[in-house]
Formats: structure tokens, C-alpha cells, sequence
């Protein structure tokens, strides 16, 4: 197979990936030349490994004692269970110089804020000893019911100063979507805004703010700030007994910056399933673990490097927000976009990165599509004069939008299909500087992480489909589910499908390159004549066809089997008939098998969706059976749903 991209001499040689191995060489007397030696490595000697990135990113803490403990029990292991840090104190008090830039964040309008390392530093200080008076202590929770900007990045590394925890989502979500969350955390503090703005609508936030207060009341103050439409929107943010603080006055004053010296094991992050099932799983993440494996995907994966410029398109209530500030333990510069991508048109995130130079611009898999779809060609209209990656996520990444980034994006830029999730708040699968890429492929597994792809008796596969696992202990495991007493649920979520190895959920097939391909999710394969299928595959050829811009499958019942319902979204000008069907339907066969091809092919104008954009496929497939959807808040777009209750073209 050939590559469609390959890495140069020189950035083979200056990537950091390949300083780490030369690191192991001369430590440890070993002769590990090349990614494959290293991933060995890193999985059969996790104890000098891990170690060895501690060592080699300089993280910032005390590593004592040992560095693995119970380590072939899963779950039970236990990584540096005596040592100490700081995931804020490794993002702050590094060596990077006062005057150069940390945060740069846009909104809709297209103003621009930027922060210094050294007003970054002092703000956490300040907020930080506001929450200190507000009666936040290790372990308590703040909530943040925010955009993406900088409030957030100070308020959650304030929190994690003092070794409090932090849990986000964005306000996409309606109350009752956020109390399905909050709700099961207890927070103690608020930190909120009063508006924000998607896609030039303003949306003022004050009432949902106060249904927040009003039904959670272990909430004892809210810090609160005007968000993207400060002059449209200033309601009152009240509630008997609960103390409300102005955010410019938590950020202003002259305070010392200061690090609680937490355990590596210390919980630092909830976040949250997506809930489509029923009530989103309370995911606690440590300090320590995300920190370590954050760290290792910045600096080795994707070769971040000190003050290069950072930016991923999210929104704080999915895991890339996570994965987005760690970055800032790098001493990145971490910018930051709050509203819609396509404000001003497919041209809105490419002139931003043309004006501030970014390195790395991460998005997801459906951003890229549709940049596709309406015939955009960033490298015909910009320079993108320093962006070396472009990293993809959310739903696997199409071979087409592969040809796609090369032909009209950049040439000589590292494309990262990532997967990972919630779950472990980075990465299994993902890119490397000094690997060549493979259309449609994952470049690889992440170090330290003894990732594979397993039939149904739980052995090994290559060049076949099945279920995606872990093999081994890794430190991002989560701590344990907020409100799990007796570890039931964790287990139940990963441990079930296979004794003593993770099970991910996702229908994977590891290839003869060593990379990964995601098919889509385990829980959403099709299974007509017990043949399983993945979605993504069918995805993939359907969205080719230039009249439809997004789709779904599912899996409907009929009888004794289950045959293949497709639903698409087409352009604005087209309507399904009989011919665009038989294209459908030949597209598929052509290029997989006749089992992919749909029994039957509707149109409908939406589909639901998460709030970090995901399709949801079995919300639709509850709806199209007649069950009901669990847990509708976890949506963005709930009304979708009707379009799919007894569709004419679907009902039996």
C-alpha cells in the first residue's frame, strides 16, 4: 500500500518522538530505532516507560515509591500510587517567559483576546483565592457552565490548584441536560455566564443559569461573567442563600500562585458520557493520569513543541476541551474559537489561522467533510505558513476527506485521525510524526497502551473486523464513576465483553501497515443475516455521492432478521426519487458488498445530533422501533427526532 503522506528526513530527525527513543537508547542500553521498537517497548516494560516520559517531558512533581502497582489487574492497577502532582502547576510553572502569549480566543464577531503567560498566571492565582473564600476544598466540585474562551482555562486550573475537581458543559445544553450531569456531582461552586452566541444568534443564558441555582442546591455561590453578548444580555443571577461573585473581581488582585501537592491519583475532572442511552456515566479522571498521557500525545504524537499555537474546534462539554488545555503543560499557546465554524462562511477558521500562524488545527471528521462538500480550497486562498498537523476526531475520518486535506488543504502536513474518547479523555488510536500516513487509516497505537483488535473468542485479528480493546493497565484509566460505591457500573462499562482487558466500544480492524481503522461503534454495527456491519463503512460511500450531505444507518427489526434502513440529508435543490436511490444503493455495492447495501433509502431534513456533533444512531433506531429515547437532553437538536417517528417510507 501506498502512503499518501511521508514524513522528511528532517522531521523524523528533529521530532521529539525520536529524541525519546535515543532517550531509552542512553538510559537503558536499549536499541530502539524506530516506532514500532518503541510501542514494543512501551507495553512490555510499562514501569520504565512511563517513567521515562515523566522524565523526559520534565514533568513538574515528586515521583516516589513505585511506579506500578497490581499491574496485571484490570481493573486494580494502580499507577505511581505514592507520588505527587499537579495537573494546573505543570500547565503554569514551567519556564515559559511572562511576555509571551498563552491564550488567544475569538468569538463570533471576530473580537480578539489574548492572555500572557504572566496574566494567565496571576489571574488562576486570584481566582484561586476567591475560591479559597467561597469555602472550596480538595475533592469539592466546581461546575462550569461555559463556552470555550479563557474564563474557562482559568477557572478550571484555579480549581485544580487547590486539588478541588472540575466538571464542564457547554451552554448548548438546555437545564435539563446540564442538571442530568450536575446534578449527580454536587458542585459547590457555579462558574457561568450570562450569554453566548452560535451562528450570529444571540442567546441569553440568564434564565437557565437560575433554573441551575434554583435546582442544585448544593451549589453555595456562582462566579459569573457577560459571556460573547455582554451588552444585550445582563440579567440578575440570584438565589436565596447562594453568594454571586463577578468574575473580574475573582480574577483581580495581586495573589501568590500556589499548588496543592496532590497525588498522582487524585481526581481532578468528571466528564460525561453522552447520555443517549440514559443517564450519562460520571467519568472521574486523576490529575496525574491525564496529565502524563496528555502530555505524551502533545509532545510525541503530535509534536507540539514550546510556544507553537494550538487550536482545536470544541466546545467544553466534549473531551477535546480537556485535551486542548493540557496542551498548555507543553507551554503552547492555546487558542480558542466560541461559536459557529461557519459564521462567516467555510473561509471563518482558515483566516484565523492565516492571522495568528497556528501550528495545530484540530476539528472534527464532519468539519472536514463538509468543507469538502462546498468546495473549499484553503490552499488556493491562504498560506497556512506554519501548520505542520491537522487532527480529526469525533467519527472516523473518510478516505475521500484523506484526499481531500492533501489535494486542497496542505501537502506537507501530518493528518491525524484520532480515536479515543470520554472514556480515557485522549486517545487508543492516533498520529505520529514519523510515520508515514495511510488513507483512512489511524497511524497507530499510543505508547504505553497494549491496543488491539479482537474476534469474538477474544484473539487477535489483522485485516478483519471486531471489537477494539486494551490489553494492559494504562494511567488514564478512570479513578471510578462519581456515585459508582461499589465499582459495579466501571466494571459493567468496560470489563464485561472480556475478562481482565478494557473493551472500548468501538468495531475496529487493525491493518497489515500497523495502523487502525474505526468502522464505528460496536453498539451501532448492523447485523443483517448476522453479518456485523459498521456504519462508517456504509458512510463513507453514501456521502461520496455529491446530492447528499450527511447520513445514518440503522438496523430495523423486521420479522426474524433486520434489515438496513438509511436515512440521508440532502442539498437544498434535491429530492429523493427512484434514480438517486439506485445511485445510492450502486455506489455501495460497488465498493463494499450487497449485504451494505440499504433495503430501503428515506430522506429526512436533519439529523439528531450531540452537542459535540455526533449522529446518534441508536436514538433513531429507539424512535424508528417505537422505544423511547432514554435521555433526550443530551441531544442539540431533539426536534430531529420527529422526523424519523412513523416515517412513511420506513413504517411497517
Amino acid at each position: 500500500m501506498v502512503p499518501i503522506w511521508v514524513p522528511t528526513a528532517d522531521r523524523v530527525a528533529n521530532a521529539a518522538v525520536t529524541d525519546l527513543m535515543a532517550h531509552f537508547n542512553a538510559k537503558l542500553g536499549r536499541s530502539i530505532h524506530d516506532y514500532a521498537g518503541l510501542h514494543k517497548f512501551s507495553v512490555h516494560e510499562p514501569e520504565e516507560f512511563w517513567d521515562g516520559i515523566w522524565e523526559h517531558a520534565r514533568l513538574i512533581g515528586i515521583r516516589k515509591g513505585p511506579t506500578l502497582v497490581n499491574r496485571t489487574e484490570m481493573p486494580g492497577a494502580q499507577f505511581y500510587p505514592e507520588s505527587l502532582i499537579n495537573f494546573a502547576e505543570n500547565c503554569l510553572a514551567h519556564d515559559a517567559p511572562d511576555e509571551e502569549t498563552a491564550i488567544i480566543s475569538y468569538i463570533e464577531t471576530g473580537a480578539r483576546a489574548e492572555l500572557t503567560w504572566k496574566e494567565l498566571r496571576q489571574r488562576v492565582a486570584n481566582f484561586r483565592y476567591t475560591l479559597i473564600e467561597l469555602g472550596v476544598q480538595s475533592e469539592d466540585v466546581v461546575a462550569g457552565f461555559v463556552s470555550s474562551g479563557s474564563e474557562a482555562i482559568v477557572a478550571s486550573l484555579a480549581t485544580l490548584s487547590l486539588g478541588a475537581i472540575w466538571t464542564s458543559c457547554s451552554p448548548d445544553f438546555g437545564v435539563q441536560g446540564v442538571l442530568d450531569r450536575f446534578g449527580q456531582t454536587n458542585p459547590k461552586v457555579l462558574v457561568a455566564a450570562h450569554s453566548a452566541r452560535y451562528n450570529n444568534k444571540s442567546i441569553d443564558l440568564t434564565d437557565r443559569v437560575n433554573g441551575l441555582l434554583s435546582e442544585l442546591p448544593s451549589i453555595t455561590a456562582s462566579i459569573v461573567f457577560p459571556g460573547a453578548c455582554p451588552d444585550e444580555f445582563s440579567g440578575l443571577i440570584y438565589r436565596p442563600g447562594c453568594r454571586v461573585v463577578d468574575f473580574n473581581t475573582a480574577i483581580t488582585g495581586n495573589h501568590p500562585l500556589e499548588f496543592a501537592a496532590t497525588p498522582f491519583n487524585h481526581p481532578g475532572f468528571i466528564l460525561y458520557s453522552s447520555g443517549t442511552t440514559g443517564v450519562p456515566k460520571c467519568i472521574v479522571h486523576s490529575q496525574g493520569g491525564a496529565l502524563i498521557q496528555l502530555v505524551k500525545e502533545h509532545r510525541y504524537h503530535v509534536d507540539i513543541k514550546a510556544f507553537e499555537r494550538v487550536f482545536y474546534y470544541t466546545t467544553c462539554g466534549w473531551m477535546m476541551w480537556n485535551w486542548l488545555l493540557a496542551s498548555l503543560a507543553s507551554k503552547a499557546c492555546v487558542v480558542t474559537f466560541d461559536g459557529s465554524p461557519f459564521v462567516r462562511g467555510a473561509k471563518t477558521l482558515w483566516t484565523l489561522c492565516d492571522q495568528d500562524d497556528w501550528h495545530v488545527f484540530g476539528t472534527s471528521a464532519k468539519y472536514i467533510a463538509a468543507i469538502d462538500k462546498h468546495g473549499y480550497e484553503p490552499r488556493e486562498k491562504h498560506q497556512l505558513r506554519s501548520l505542520k498537523a491537522i487532527l480529526s476526531t469525533g467519527s472516523p475520518l473518510a478516505h475521500e476527506s484523506f484526499d481531500y486535506v492533501y489535494q486542497d488543504i496542505k501537502q506537507d502536513v501530518l493528518l491525524g485521525s484520532i480515536s479515543g474518547g470520554t472514556d480515557i479523555v485522549s486517545c487508543f488510536c492516533l498520529s505520529c510524526p514519523t510515520l508515514p500516513v495511510y488513507r483512512g487509516e489511524l497511524q497507530c497505537a499510543g505508547l504505553g497502551l497494549a491496543v488491539d483488535v479482537v474476534d469474538n473468542a477474544g484473539q487477535s485479528v489483522i485485516g478483519e473486523k471486531g471489537e477494539l480493546v486494551c490489553r494492559q493497565p494504562f494511567p488514564v484509566m478512570p479513578v471510578r464513576f462519581f456515585g459508582d460505591a461499589d465499582g459495579s457500573k466501571y466494571r459493567s462499562a468496560y470489563f464485561e465483553g472480556f475478562t481482565g482487558i478494557w473493551t472500548h466500544g468501538d468495531f475496529a480492524e487493525r491493518t497489515q501497515c500497523g495502523g487502525f481503522i474505526i468502522h464505528g461503534r460496536a453498539d451501532a454495527t448492523l447485523n443483517p443475516g448476522g453479518v456485523r456491519i459498521g456504519t462508517a463503512e456504509i458512510y463513507r460511500q453514501v456521502e461520496s455521492v455529491p446530492a447528499v450531505l450527511e447520513s445514518l444507518a440503522i438496523g430495523q427489526t423486521v420479522g426474524d432478521d433486520v434489515r438496513i434502513v438509511l436515512f440521508v440529508v440532502l442539498r437544498e435543490e434535491v429530492t429523493l426519487g427512484d434514480d438517486l436511490r439506485k445511485t445510492i444503493k450502486s455506489q455501495i455495492r460497488k465498493n463494499t458488498t450487497p449485504r451494505h447495501v440499504p433495503e430501503i433509502i428515506a430522506q429526512v431534513p436533519d439529523l439528531p445530533r450531540t452537542v459535540s456533533g455526533k449522529i446518534v444512531e441508536l436514538a433513531v433506531r429507539n424512535v424508528v422501533h417505537g422505544d423511547s429515547v432514554k435521555n433526550i437532553e443530551a441531544l442539540a437538536n431533539p426536534d430531529a427526532l420527529d422526523y424519523f417517528k412513523n416515517h412513511p417510507d420506513v413504517f411497517i
